[in-house]
């Protein structure tokens, strides 16, 4: 399903259902060190009930299953809870997912130890989640919100896909990141206080591959409004750039984890 959304790409629609063959096969790029943190602050783990909001293909749920809490993650895209189902099944996991934007879920209160949302809260509308989310949660449950993007002022590969992305969609907003600071957000007063906050730089090994399919994937090519035409061409020119790189190379990211407690 379209998502317009006025603060990204100056309004353009963008739906990651159209990409999630790619999304599934080259999104789930987070390292050992990301799950590993969410651990050792018990998010995700065994005895807890999770709900993930804009699951994709099931990256975090799958990925932390080993830690054994028991997931439901939901998303707009039927086409990501296609490939989300898929993939859990294939593993032998038993994760439930259901279709549905994230300001159209209803559950019980105190439903759920832990909500998480991985890459995707910027797109939420706060005044209908956010209050959602507080009522879902248990006593002293937990909000987490996580987000990874690579850094490219410190990797001439990354500024080089994004310079390429926005020759042929100068509207995508998803460039030039750097590292900011993770701080209580003025959208959790009265529902929420900082519990932790965590930061850190971590490489991310890619080959030319799976790098772009990475950068195929993102919002600006992918899930974007593009014509067959125009990706065809943004793809011809990538791989060709791509030719003048190492078969592997690192690509540095900076990791955030926003870590609220339930305000009872």
């Amino acid at each position: 399903m379209p998502i317009v959304n006025k603060d990204f790409d100056n309004g353009n629609p963008f739906d990651f259902g159209r990409t999630s063959a790619d999304y599934a096969k080259y999104r789930d790029v987070y390292p050992p060190e990301f799950y590993n943190r969410l651990a050792e602050l018990k998010i995700g783990v065994g005895g807890q009930k999770i709900l993930d909001l804009g699951t994709g293909t099931g990256v975090l749920p799958r990925n932390m299953y080993r830690f054994g809490g028991q997931w439901i993650g939901t998303d707009i895209s039927e086409n990501q809870i296609q490939y989300a189902r898929e993939l859990s099944r294939k593993a032998g996991m038993e994760i439930e997912y259901l279709v549905s934007a994230s300001e159209a879920l209803d559950f019980p209160a105190e439903s759920f130890d832990v909500v998480t949302a991985c890459q995707c809260f910027m797109y939420f509308d706060k005044k209908i989640i956010v209050p959602k989310i507080h009522k879902w949660l248990k006593t002293n449950g937990h909000l987490a919100v996580l987000f990874m993007a690579w850094l490219p002022d410190e990797s001439a590969i990354a500024a080089k896909s994004e310079e390429l992305v926005l020759k042929y969609n100068p509207d995508w907003t998803g460039a030039h990141w750097q590292r900011s600071a993770v701080v209580e957000p003025d959208w959790a007063s009265g529902f929420f206080s900082l519990a932790n906050a965590v930061a850190f730089d971590v490489p991310v090994r890619f080959t030319r591959e799976s790098w772009h399919g990475r950068i195929k994937s993102c919002r600006g090519i992918g899930a974007s409004s593009l014509t067959e035409a125009e990706i065809a061409n943004w793809e011809k020119e990538h791989l060709a750039f791509l030719q003048t790189v190492p078969e592997q190379f690192d690509i540095l990211h900076y990791v955030t984890i926003l870590d609220l407690r339930k305000l009872n």
